[in-house]
């Protein structure tokens, strides 16, 4: 995740994580992964993918 983005939109974090789109959303609704959202599009920051990928990390 080191291509110098700030954010990703919701497939292309998904494809990051190695997740299909549909659980991405299902993280993004249940508030386990935050999103931001600029105009009608759905962002992910690379932070936040850092922090939820760190907090699973942890929990394992």
């Amino acid at each position: 995740m080191s291509d110098g983005r700030l954010s990703y939109t919701v497939p292309e974090a998904a494809a990051l994580l190695g997740i299909g789109t549909t659980l991405a959303k299902e993280l993004i609704r249940t508030g386990e992964l935050r999103s931001i959202k600029i105009g009608r599009r759905r962002l992910i920051a690379r932070a936040d993918l850092e922090i939820f990928v760190e907090t699973r990390r942890e929990a394992a």
